[in-house]
């Protein structure tokens, strides 16, 4: 199951999302991965912890992650990972979990690079 084209945001959409600073970015590579290089703003939230993680309560997540927990009603989540297959495995996630919002990055990090250079 893919999602559908509108839960897809592309580089340029996310570049305006972060400098209103509007947006939940989740950046859902390994741990290693992240360190290599990321969009400013994102967290690292790991696929595997991926549904663990949104089922933890606000406290618990804003603890762990040092940002709010994101809202089933939220219309700024975004994921991204290195190409947007893991993201949209993520975004699948979330919405069988309820975040019928969320979108991820259209071509991932390396679209955002070839795109915004850094």
């Amino acid at each position: 199951m893919f999602p559908s084209r509108a839960s897809v945001v592309s580089p340029s959409q996310l570049k305006a999302m972060l400098s209103n600073r509007n947006v939940q970015l989740f950046d859902v590579r390994n741990p290693d991965e992240y360190q290599g290089g990321h969009i400013p703003q994102a967290v690292n939230l790991p696929l595997d912890t991926v549904e663990e993680s949104l089922k933890l309560p606000p406290e618990s997540f804003k603890q762990k992650f040092e940002v709010k927990a994101p809202g089933k009603d939220d219309d700024n989540i975004v994921f991204n990972c290195r190409t947007g297959v893991r993201s949209g495995e993520a975004l699948a996630i979330a919405h069988q979990m309820g975040f019928h919002r969320a979108r991820h990055l259209k071509g991932g990090y390396v679209a955002w690079v070839e795109q915004e250079g850094n």
